[in-house]
């Protein structure tokens, strides 16, 4: 009987060993801090945290080139070349109640015409920095600063031909920093993210400072763009309205973003300086867009030379229809 008793108790301590061997064990968690903590019997380990990430930054690079080339052409024509390239460059900045906004966006074109006197032409020349801080006053809206910065990279020329002249000439009309503007204001701002991930934001700035700057002696001894002749720069005080729209999804692979500036001078309020930038782009694959921009520009201090050998204040119109390279980053 005891042999009995015996092997019955040796089986049971075997089974209950192996179950005891097979039960999955499970650690205890504790959370202290926001840390993770695994306790191991007597160890602790702890899981570290994940890392915030406050810095967003990226940008695209285009490029679109286009060659005719003719030799004994019957139907007429002649060769010609153009290319524009764009850059966009972007960081964002955002932590608990802070957030700075960056952007730099600079396009440059050239068209090279065999028939003509001056041969290669300025097409596109664009440079625009803008930068903005601001802390949250509550869910959508801040009170932010921005500095809005506006130029050109190279020369531009007005081309024409004399009366009675065969001969094309050109004048210089602009230049780097000739114009430049800066525009730096104050005031509350709205912005929102929606949940197909476009953004809108909308700045009211009663308190904005504007400089012209003309640095080419030749066009500031002439006083164009509205600095008094001699002079370097111009400053006025005013107030502000900018307004921008990004990555609204009109349509599958086609989105469209742009940006409103207005200004008005108190000294003479009710004049406005309008700066409208449209992008639409039409996306084929990873690499290959389609981009149409459009740039709207009126300035009641900026008088535009005609054809004619007159001056008059006039709004300013670029469109683009670009097909071509398309990097994002």
């Amino acid at each position: 009987m005891s042999k009995y008793l015996l092997f019955l108790g040796l089986f049971l301590g075997l089974s209950l060993s192996t179950l005891a061997q097979d039960r999955q064990y499970i650690p205890d968690t504790v959370l202290i801090n926001g840390d993770t903590l695994l306790m191991l019997g007597d160890s602790l380990l702890i899981e570290e945290p994940k890392k915030e990430i406050f810095w967003k930054t990226g940008g695209n690079y285009n490029l679109n080139i286009q060659q005719v080339t003719l030799s004994n052409w019957a139907a007429g024509g002649s060769s010609t070349f153009a290319m524009n390239s764009g850059l966009s460059l972007y960081a964002n900045y955002k932590k608990e109640n802070k957030v700075w906004d960056t952007q730099l966006n600079v396009n440059l074109g050239f068209n090279r015409q065999a028939d003509r006197d001056f041969r290669t032409r300025k097409t596109n020349d664009n440079f625009q920095f803008v930068s903005n801080y601001g802390r949250e006053l509550s869910e959508f809206f801040y009170l932010s600063t921005q500095l809005d910065a506006r130029t050109q990279l190279l020369p531009g020329y007005k081309y024409s031909k004399p009366s009675g002249s065969e001969q094309e000439i050109r004048t210089k009309i602009s230049d780097l920093l000739s114009p430049g503007y800066v525009q730096s204001s104050t005031g509350l701002n709205y912005r929102k993210t929606y949940k197909d991930k476009s953004k809108v934001s909308v700045i009211l700035s009663p308190f904005t400072g504007r400089f012209t700057i003309v640095l080419d002696d030749s066009l500031s001894r002439a006083g164009a763009f509205g600095v008094v002749p001699g002079e370097n720069v111009r400053a006025e005080a005013g107030m502000s309205l900018a307004a921008s729209v990004a990555e609204v999804q009109l349509m599958k692979n086609v989105t469209w973003k742009s940006d409103l500036n207005l200004f008005s001078n108190y000294e003479v309020f009710g004049n406005m300086v309008v700066n409208f930038n449209s992008i639409i782009r039409m996306r084929v694959n990873k690499f290959i867009s389609t981009r149409i921009e459009t740039v709207i520009i009126y300035d009641e201090s900026v008088f535009i030379q005609q054809d004619d050998g007159t001056s008059k204040q006039a709004i300013q119109l670029q469109n683009l229809i670009n097909f071509g390279i398309s990097l994002d980053f």
